[in-house]
């Protein structure tokens, strides 16, 4: 139990609220007077004793059901085939092997009322970053990420063509909504124990956060979970990562100088030597490449756009030329931006008139935009790059020309914060890696500043 006290109260600090070595003193000995069997007497004598400002209460009563249990476990629904007739047994099995092995799998479970275990859990965590989160803020961002690893909303959508299925195969009309009943209860359980162990995570998180944080950790550090100061770090950081990519670039591109030998040139700077090959001319090995990048400045991918277009401007030199493009539910020609001194000024300029906004990403609509008005800038020097997660809210994905934009240009890379288990749901990742010649996750800094070090050297 003193445990857990003490990481509430490093938990407090971390998120902004002053509590001195007295005042934590204090709450110990306020616990050992008033004990800790009634749970609301505990839960306001450390609230009196840690917490000093009316605006710190609410930080407080968001902290400490995570510590200490809400008193509400998630509790999940029975299981419905108890009382099913063997008929009924027969039909929900023939109705069930319709579906993939791994979906089917997850709905038996819902129906049988089965809790994710603790082990389940902390890998869910692992796969979508929770354990880098440490803003409350991000808990409901978190479940959702945990649930959507789960492909909850496949599962949603099988199940109702389950019930469905049930009914066109004779089962009362009763039985199947009973079950319908008793599998959503048991999927509120599930988002709750879900929720409830994001928000356990992050306080936890919290509450063994240095002080003072290295900017490594930040580097590895998810970008959907940073706070807003974790980012004004970052993007001063992303200037110290450019000037040492332009300087290693240009090293790589001086030493790459020499090519083969160019037989035309070494017999003309020969000619007064009377054709003694004296001097070897070679051709230049160098091709600074042409881009088009296209970034999704949308809610879920707008800081990892903004720091690939810091990366671009700052590049600039290493660049014969650059085509840049933002969009959400429409393309955007913005190469007009960087064409001043100031980087910040220019991409502060591109998100202010393209504000941000949550399930209007239509990536597909971009793409016919881009096709009416900017297909030329593709030919076979440019490299097109793509930045974003490949989500795209159940729109065309407009196949046809992503796969005609891949063809005229010489390569094509993806950079795709969410690793492959994610693209399900609205991802239509899927269809369009096969058109890539390279998919790159780039999660955090550090693995966007090898992204764009690895694009470059290419």
């Amino acid at each position: 139990m003193e445990s857990r006290i003490l990481q509430l109260i490093a938990a407090l600090r971390a998120s902004g609220v002053r509590v001195s070595l007295a005042e934590s003193a204090e709450a110990f000995s306020a616990v050992d007077l008033m004990g800790i069997q009634d749970r609301e007497s505990f839960r306001l004598s450390l609230r009196a004793t840690l917490i000093k400002d009316v605006k710190d209460l609410l930080t407080f009563d968001k902290l400490f059901p995570l510590f200490f249990g809400s008193g509400t476990p998630p509790m999940m629904g029975g299981n419905p085939m108890d009382d099913l007739t063997p008929e009924e047994i027969q039909m929900l099995a023939e109705a069930l092997k319709q579906f993939a092995e791994n979906l089917r799998q997850r709905m038996e479970r819902l129906m049988n009322g089965e809790q994710l275990s603790r082990a389940e859990l902390e890998a869910l965590g692992q796969l979508v970053g929770l354990n880098q989160a440490d803003n409350l803020n991000y808990q409901n961002w978190m479940a959702q990420r945990m649930m959507r690893a789960m492909a909850f909303p496949e599962v949603q959508k099988a199940l109702k063509e389950l019930m469905e299925q049930l009914a066109q195969m004779g089962m009362s009309r009763e039985r199947v909504e009973q079950i319908r009943n008793m599998i959503q209860q048991n999927m509120r359980g599930m988002q709750e124990q879900i929720d409830q162990f994001a928000g356990e995570r992050i306080a936890e998180n919290l509450s063994e956060k240095p002080r003072g944080e290295n900017i490594d950790n930040l580097m590895n550090r998810p970008f959907h979970a940073l706070s807003d100061e974790d980012k004004k770090l970052l993007q001063r950081e992303v200037k110290r990562l450019a000037a040492a990519l332009r300087t290693r670039i240009a090293l790589r591109q001086k030493r790459m100088k020499s090519g083969q030998m160019d037989p035309k040139a070494t017999i003309r700077a020969n000619l007064k030597y009377h054709g003694v090959p004296m001097e070897i001319k070679h051709r230049d090995k160098v091709h600074k490449p042409k881009i088009v990048v296209i970034c999704d400045v949308s809610t879920s991918m707008r800081f990892c756009s903004e720091l690939m277009l810091s990366f671009l401007f700052a590049l600039q030199g290493q660049v014969r030329k650059t085509h840049a493009f933002a969009f959400i539910d429409h393309l955007e020609s913005i190469s007009e931006d960087f064409s001043g001194t100031n980087a910040d000024e220019a991409i502060q300029s591109v998100l202010w008139r393209m504000p941000s906004g949550h399930y209007n990403t239509d990536l597909g609509w971009a793409l016919n935009d881009f096709n009416s008005e900017y297909m030329d800038t593709l030919n076979s020097g440019t490299t097109l790059i793509l930045v974003g997660d490949g989500r795209n809210n159940y729109n065309d994905p407009r196949l046809d020309i992503f796969s005609h934009m891949s063809r005229r240009a010489t390569r094509t890379i993806w950079l795709n914060p969410e690793p492959e288990t994610m693209w399900h749901d609205d991802s239509d990742m899927p269809r369009y890696a096969p058109l890539c010649s390279n998919v790159l996750k780039v999660s955090n800094l550090r693995e966007l500043a090898n992204a764009v070090d690895e694009l470059l050297a290419g």
